[in-house]
């Protein structure tokens, strides 16, 4: 608890650091204009001059007192009026109260970062990263318990909570808007790194493409565990590990500390979810490996929630429809939309694999969420999402889903994390007459937040429900659920049921013209961009912007992902003549070497000219390159190669390029060795020495 006399210091401390600082100095109200709502910023400093730094540690410093304060009010309100309020106000409080302790750790650790800066520095790009996601996250959390308030606080009744709790609160959001933008202004390097392009990322001395590979491959979860372990989970899974999986560490498993098992006929550990989780350690830092809970099948009829402290937890299921975890939870019931979730996971680096959440609540019954995920670092792989309204509520923070199932009704995946989905189904279902569907609605509300929706490589078509339905239903892309919401549709299926108009209003004009969506280089009936919206706020994209919205671009990092075993693609899918025509890299940093190449595009003779640069790291390649290659190619097969020595198993050439029948083909020159598989090879730096490769045509 902050005392007034600590504030008081604090203050002091921030007047005087304005009196020593001797260049950068600006006035608050000069400071003021690069945040949303400069009016309101200029009231939350002192009539001093400071630098961006400066100002920027007294509001996050701010924000964590007035997060302090806040919880007190909630804990008042809770005490005194828990019985005589209605139960949606005081499952609103809950939720205020839970929310804010979340901030208190966001912002705390925010303002420790900072504070150990030194002044006129900005931070490196993950650092920069991970605080601007922490300041977006409690951003997120104000609003989403004032939303809460606000509605289960309507009647006149409940004025007390409206004027005690929820306007004050009102406040808070505009100062953690302040702080957030003041930190993007003084510690976020102004240097944007180009996504999606390994060459063109600022080094960070290691890289996760040079890495052993350990995916999950036919079946086989690549897991490292004891002998124990390892014979319980083979057991119940019916599955053989991968070989070597007890043996030494290689660098190439996925490290499990221990395993518990539920299963519903008393057999196992638990026999329900919830119990085990609570034998979950607390606060591991996943040096151990994660804390492995595998669920039989069986349809699981309760809440879970995964709290913050039970770090590192992988859950694994028998598979869709075969582990199901339901609950039918809703809002019409008395429920907030944030409490309604049958499964909801705080802690961070969670992984689910092959499980089912449901909420069977029913279009009736509104907002009624399957899954709601606020965990940093959360993956969800092969697992399936099925209710009506708001079915994945992505809260905030950093997730990625990969190969599931998404079914629902209205706004049914929304939330402001950095998320994405790929390699998922998308399935919009039969909701009530005279409603319509809308498969996103995200929630950006600041333009400081680095969050957003990315959908890559994924496909949209209608469920079953909806194909026979007996009447007319629209179905749209998406939503503005707020100000800045941002989403992208990329090299995904898009199936001819949705409007051609693509995207929904939320409200009139409401974020037309602040919002984000973008669509690149999707495919079917569905795709045709011609009669989109016209709003400002839309865009049909290149490879370049793309790229922002990949893995990559998206997290910055990605060995949060690496380290779960589970599959991802880190980039778009980029042929050469995306990287050479489109991305304008200028001549002498093009990718590893390659200046520029040529074509003909009908006989299929090439050049490709190199500088001095290509080259493999990895010593057992003895690759030798003239200043120039040539060939011919066709048929994906190249001949008559010139100009290139290999020494090893295999020598592979492709060209990038559009040629006059349509044919799309790729430029990529790179060898392999017979370690190396053709989709391991696709990932790693040498290939191509650049450049990305989606399809490897090997030559011996």
């Amino acid at each position: 608890m902050e005392s007034p006399l600590l504030f008081l210091i604090t203050l002091l401390c921030f007047l005087q650091s304005l009196l020593v600082a001797s260049h950068n100095l600006s006035k608050s109200s000069t400071i003021c204009k690069t945040t949303p709502d400069p009016k309101y910023c200029k009231t939350v400093f002192p009539h001093s001059q400071g630098n961006v730094q400066q100002y920027g540690r007294f509001s996050i410093r701010k924000s964590l007192s007035q997060s302090r304060k806040f919880i007190r009010t909630v804990d008042k309100y809770l005490k005194r009026n828990a019985h005589a309020s209605p139960p949606a106000v005081t499952r609103a409080l809950q939720d205020c109260r839970f929310l804010a302790g979340l901030t208190m750790d966001y912002l705390l650790t925010s303002f420790e970062t900072v504070n150990e800066t030194s002044t006129f520095k900005t931070l490196s790009f993950p650092k920069a990263d991970d605080v601007q996601t922490l300041l977006s996250a409690a951003l997120t959390n104000e609003q989403t318990c004032l939303e809460g308030l606000t509605t289960a606080a309507s009647s006149s009744a409940t004025w007390t909570v409206r004027n005690g709790v929820a306007l004050p609160l009102v406040n808070d959001t505009k100062l953690f808007s302040v702080s957030l933008a003041l930190f993007t202004k003084g510690w976020v390097p102004k240097k944007k790194k180009r996504a999606g392009y390994p060459w063109a990322h600022p080094s960070s001395g290691t890289s996760t493409h040079t890495k052993p590979f350990r995916l999950f491959r036919n079946g086989a979860l690549p897991l490292k565990m004891t002998e124990r372990t390892k014979a319980v989970y083979e057991s119940l899974s019916r599955r053989k590990l991968t070989d070597g999986a007890g043996d030494g560490d290689d660098g190439s498993m996925v490290l499990i500390s221990d395993i518990v098992t539920v299963i519903q006929d008393g057999t196992g550990n638990f026999t329900n979810i919830t119990a085990a989780v609570g034998a979950a350690p607390n606060n591991t830092d996943g040096s151990g490996g994660f804390f492995l809970i595998y669920v039989t099948a069986g349809i699981y009829e309760e809440y879970v929630s995964i709290a913050k402290n039970k770090r590192y937890v992988m859950m694994i299921g028998d598979g869709i429809n075969q582990t199901v975890v339901t609950g039918n939870r809703s809002v019409v019931d008395g429920w907030t939309t944030f409490n309604s979730a049958t499964f909801a996971v705080t802690a961070p680096n969670f992984v689910a694999v092959n499980i089912t959440f449901q909420n069977t609540a029913g279009p009736e019954k509104h907002q009624a969420v399957a899954l709601r995920s606020g965990a940093d670092f959360s993956i969800f792989y092969s697992c399936s999402f099925e209710a009506y309204q708001d079915t994945l509520y992505t809260h905030y923070l950093r997730q990625l889903y990969r190969e599931c199932d998404v079914y629902g009704t209205v706004d049914f995946i929304f939330g402001n994390a950095a998320v994405v989905f790929q390699n998922c189904n998308l399935y919009p279902r039969k909701p009530m007459p005279n409603q319509f569907n809308a498969i996103t609605a995200q929630g950006r509300s600041d333009p400081n937040q680095n969050t957003g929706t990315s959908i890559q490589n994924c496909t949209i078509r209608p469920a079953d429900d909806l194909v026979l339905s007996n009447y007319t239903v629209e179905t749209y892309l998406g939503r503005p659920w707020k100000n800045y919401s941002r989403t992208v549709i990329m090299e995904s299926y898009i199936d001819g049921f949705v409007e051609p108009v693509g995207w929904r209003e939320w409200n009139g004009d409401f974020a037309l013209s602040t919002l984000y969506y973008a669509e690149y280089n999707n495919t079917g009936p569905g795709s045709n961009t011609t009669n989109r919206v016209t709003w400002p706020g839309y865009h049909v994209i290149n490879s370049t912007d793309a790229a922002n919205f990949t893995v990559t671009g998206l997290f910055l990092e990605d060995d949060w992902i690496w380290k779960t075993g589970v599959p991802y693609t880190s980039g778009t899918n980029l042929t050469a003549y995306d990287v050479v025509q489109k991305y304008k890299l200028p001549r002498g940093i093009l990718p590893e070497g390659v200046i520029d190449y040529d074509l003909n595009p009908k006989t299929g003779f090439f050049k490709v000219y190199l500088n001095n640069t290509c080259r493999f790291p990895i010593e057992v390649y003895k690759v030798k390159y003239q200043p120039i290659v040539s060939g011919f190619i066709k048929n994906g097969r190249v001949s008559r190669l010139k100009g290139v020595s290999v020494k090893v198993l295999y020598f592979w050439l492709s060209i990038g390029e559009v040629t006059s029948d349509g044919q799309e083909l790729e430029l990529s020159v790179g060898a392999a060795s017979e370690e190396f598989s053709a989709h391991q090879f696709a990932r790693s730096p040498q290939c191509g020495c650049g450049f990305y490769c989606r399809e490897l045509k090997f030559s011996s």
